[in-house]
């Protein structure tokens, strides 16, 4: 498995990780995995040589931290955590004070006495200016209990007012040969030495194959109809997602990989991208990802990927 520096001061990771953020829930993609598969799962991607995984206060309610540190065990030593506060209503909040009782209560629920790296999950709308929470951020830098600070879903404005107070280590953004839309953005981070782990790398499955035009989705899920990923599953959108599909698949063949593999080749291949965030509930599945991050694609074949981006939504 390669690993690449995350930012210019960031640590050393994988570049695949895992995300954990099925972890304790199920609402998005119908009936919750047994916390026993999920942890099998974190295990299988470790072993497959996988040396970070991302996780948040607000996935499952603080039940992915804790099957995260049920999983890591004793392998704390040898994997980089990734964890975030999230604004009110649904996390802690982003007052200074709040970030901390946020820190230390994701401490605790993850059994260590650092994170890895600590990440604001979205911007706020509460109007907590964002100089205040990064400057908490950064004290808690100062203070040991985080050892890399980054942002998640962030566009350059906010990143640019974090800046003055503490240099940005890394940015986590929606980013996939289906969801084009922050290249630019990913570019001029890896230029300014701000790391970038994409999430949603298979586009929420369409870019593992298994999804097809006549494939429905359980009550509640949000890859159904009127969903958050609308510009991606919705009318129109979902047969212009499969093409992109379509024209993957002989490409996998060629190289003897998957499309899942070839889409995550592809994403870390990226200007600006340290590594891709790839979840899975099954320890088979999480294997064949970590197989990604051995395959690296030549610039003929990049090329041709890039002529295939051309019938996807966008």
């Amino acid at each position: 498995m390669r690993t690449r520096r995350l930012g210019a001061e960031g640590p050393d990771i994988s570049v695949i990780g895992f995300g954990a953020w099925e972890a304790g829930k199920g609402a998005e993609w119908g009936e919750a995995p047994p916390d026993d598969q999920i942890v099998r799962a974190m295990h299988a991607a470790f072993d497959a040589g996988i040396d970070w995984i991302d996780t948040a206060e607000v996935y499952g309610k603080g039940t992915s931290e804790r099957l995260v540190a049920q999983a890591m065990d004793a392998r704390r030593d040898e994997l980089t955590i990734a964890t975030k506060v999230a604004p009110t209503d649904e996390g802690t909040g982003f007052l200074p004070e709040q970030v901390r009782t946020a820190c230390q209560a994701s401490l605790g629920r993850l059994g260590t006495d650092r994170i890895d790296l600590y990440q604001l999950h979205w911007p706020d709308g509460t109007g907590v200016p964002v100089e205040e929470t990064w400057g908490a951020m950064a004290e808690l830098q100062d203070a040991g209990l985080v050892r890399a600070i980054g942002v998640s879903n962030f566009d350059r404005q906010l990143i640019e007012r974090c800046e003055p107070i503490r240099h940005v280590d890394s940015l986590q953004q929606e980013f996939s040969m289906l969801q084009l839309r922050d290249r630019e953005l990913i570019r001029w981070c890896g230029e300014h030495g701000t790391g970038v782990v994409s999430y949603g790398p298979l586009a929420f499955g369409l870019l593992t194959g298994a999804i097809g035009p006549e494939t429905t989705f359980a009550p509640g899920d949000f890859r159904g109809p009127g969903g958050e990923v609308d510009e991606l599953f919705g009318p129109g959108n979902r047969d212009r997602s499969l093409a992109v599909v379509d024209a993957v698949h002989p490409i996998a063949e060629r190289l003897d990989a998957t499309v899942a593999q070839v889409a995550l080749a592809w994403n870390v291949a990226q200007p600006g991208v340290t590594a891709a965030i790839a979840g899975s509930r099954s320890p088979e599945h999480a294997r064949a990802n970590a197989g990604a991050g051995d395959l690296e694609l030549d610039d003929a074949t990049l090329a041709e990927l890039e002529t295939v981006l051309s019938l996807g939504p966008g």
